[in-house]
């Protein structure tokens, strides 16, 4: 297939009828009546997270025993490990980097439809990013807007977070909607809990749980649309932040706990276990109408659990063996718990692993149906009805292209990675000091903890599988990375915001500020927690008030904000002064950032330490060097 389907008026009308499009081998009589089709979409449950897949914290009856009646998937991946930019690979077929959204944005007031890479960027970044799409265009072609045309009754449940309106799923093949606007999460303002700011949503009881209000919708779909066929999109927004669930659940995980297991968080607990309960009401009234031996299942999830929030005093989740977890380019970030029910078709209670993506669930669907692709249609998946069947076939490689740097401690910068057999290489671009790319590759039969690095043993593997990178950001025409003209290195770890440079002169630090919001920050910093003390030598020429900004583990995503601010007044007399700043950090420092003035002028320190609250030193920049 060649071009790019760019104008929904054009493609649209170029599509083949339902005679024309169904496999007569499958759905050719009456007697074969197309599936049902449920699509179930979990948000940030990581692969670890459901009791088949290993869990002995959360209990999943429900799922466990939806998984045990189709085949489940040890290899299946996210195309991000973020969740809009998976949402829309599962919908259109397309690779995140062709569709060139690969940041969760949806929710963002400004559109962007034609993202771009700046020439320039802050001078502190090495390396400047894509900018991303904030919405997903209606004339992209979805498997709702396919299946429609050949009859199916379409409903979307949940989360859709790929734009406000008009970029919403009723623009997208979906005729009933509930939920599918561009919120992360729960629609505040009770989040989980009703009331909700959502038009689509039904009025309910204050304190109904979203989950359960979805579940019921999804359900009065089904009986709505019993004699079929339907397709049903029920995107749960389970198990996303904010952290909520319901207190009987949380107090009886809490009662279960053991610290000494990865996952002990009570709240995830809960919020798993509300999911769990929704599963079984929807399948239970599945079979109730006659419809679970006709209907496809699918139970997939966005992207890898959360291991940067805190809740109850540790993370969300714990995603091991794997590492990482959401927002990184590990297995944690982006390896998911998949399986398919489909009675008579898929073998019940089997295991496969067959390694795919989610470009992969459309193709596959047009497949199972008979259909094909509009002509001018692109799509970057690979149909995996052959695994469905049990047998054997060669998917390829698989691409993930993450061209961003998110701010979590177990990332470094935009990368993109392939995966081909047992083998994954992470081309994380510009990495090295000298501004290459830096590479990490790992055989995942062997090492599927991703500690072993061997990149400098088989520079054979890293060639062979950095050309299919190179091929596949050429073929998507993926926005990709470059280096930044701006850039300057850090300091001892210190760099500056945009309108602030940073040099090394008579034996100090020397931030010369040429507007009026210059800082200088660093990730340098250790774990300390509690009550700490700053303790800053300086002299200044310039003018204005001084703040002191810190972010956590707990809060690096979300980097500084005011409620981690303190201010402080240096006299800007051009004479040395040490100024104690003492601040409490509810959780490990992930970062520090200094803002010594508000106007232009020069700034000069001689060195700066953090101390804990015994008064030892814990840690020193001298730049009298």
């Amino acid at each position: 297939m060649t071009g790019i389907a760019t104008r929904r008026d054009i493609l649209k009308g170029l599509g083949l009828g339902a005679a024309a499009c169904c496999a007569p081998s499958l759905f050719g009589a009456e007697k074969h009546p197309r599936p049902n089709i449920i699509f179930m979409l979990a948000d940030d449950l990581g692969w670890m997270d459901t009791g088949i897949y290993g869990s002995t914290f959360y209990d999943t009856p429900n799922i466990d025993a939806l998984a045990r009646r189709g085949m489940r998937f040890t290899s299946a991946y996210a195309a991000s490990p973020l969740c809009s930019p998976t949402r829309a690979s599962i919908l259109t077929g397309e690779y995140p980097g062709r569709l060139r959204f690969t940041v969760p944005s949806g929710h963002l007031p400004q559109v962007i439809l034609d993202p771009i890479v700046p020439a320039r960027g802050p001078s502190s970044q090495r390396v400047i990013m894509p900018q991303s799409r904030t919405r997903l265009p209606n004339e992209t072609i979805t498997y709702a807007e396919a299946l429609k045309e050949v009859g199916y009754a379409t409903g979307f449940f949940g989360k859709w977070h790929l734009g406000r309106p008009p970029y919403i799923p009723e623009n997208q093949g979906f005729d009933t909607v509930v939920g599918g606007r561009e919120h992360p999460g729960p629609p505040p303002k009770g989040h989980y809990f009703s009331p909700w700011m959502c038009p689509t949503l039904p009025k309910v009881p204050d304190g109904s749980h979203i989950c359960d209000v979805l579940t019921t919708e999804a359900i009065h779909f089904m009986e709505r649309h019993k004699d079929g066929p339907f397709l049903m999109n029920l995107w749960f927004y389970d198990v996303h932040a904010p952290f909520q669930s319901k207190k009987d659940w949380i107090e009886y995980y809490r009662r279960k706990a053991d610290p000494k297991n990865p996952q002990h968080c009570p709240t995830m607990a809960a919020m798993i276990r509300v999911l769990d309960e929704n599963v079984g009401r929807l399948t239970r009234r599945l079979e109730e109408l006659g419809l679970a031996d006709n209907t496809l299942i699918i139970f997939f999830s966005d992207n890898g659990g959360n291991m940067y929030d805190s809740v109850d005093g540790t993370t969300p989740t714990n995603n091991a063996p794997l590492r990482g977890g959401k927002a990184t380019m590990y297995e944690g970030g982006t390896r998911e718990p998949c399986f398919v029910v489909w009675p008579d078709h898929v073998a019940p209670n089997t295991v496969s692993d067959q390694i795919f993506s989610s470009v992969d669930w459309y193709p596959t669907l047009l497949d199972i149906l008979g259909l094909k692709p509009k002509p001018g249609q692109i799509l970057d998946g690979v149909s995996i009805w052959p695994a469905l069947q049990g047998r054997e076939f060669d998917r390829g490689p698989i691409f993930c292209h993450f061209p961003h740097s998110p701010k979590v401690p177990d990332w470094v910068g935009p990368a993109t990675s392939v995966r081909l057999g047992d083998w994954k290489l992470v081309r994380i671009w510009f990495d090295n000091p000298d501004g290459s790319h830096r590479y990490e590759l790992y055989n995942l039969r062997e090492d599927l903890c991703e500690r072993e690095n061997l990149a400098s043993i088989r520079p054979d593997l890293v060639q062979k599988l950095d050309a299919l990178i190179e091929q596949h950001v050429r073929r998507t025409k993926a926005l990709c990375p470059k280096l930044n003209p701006a850039y300057a290195p850090p300091i001892d770890g210190w760099s500056t915001s945009a309108d602030a440079k940073l040099a090394l002169a008579d034996g100090c630090l020397v931030l010369t500020s040429t507007g009026g919001d210059p800082y200088m920050f660093t990730h340098e910093v250790p774990g300390l927690q509690g009550k700490i003390v700053c303790r800053i030598r300086l002299k200044s020429d310039s003018r204005g008030e001084a703040a002191l900004h810190w972010g956590t583990m707990r809060h690096g995503r979300k980097g500084f904000t005011r409620g981690r601010r303190i201010p402080w007044h240096p006299k800007h007399d051009e004479q040395w002064q040490t100024i104690d700043i003492p601040f409490q950090s509810q959780a490990p420092l992930f970062a520090l950032r200094l803002d010594p003035c508000t106007a232009p002028g020069t700034v000069y320190i001689d060195w700066i330490r953090l101390v804990d609250d015994r008064g030892r030193v814990v840690k020193t920049w001298d730049f009298s060097r």
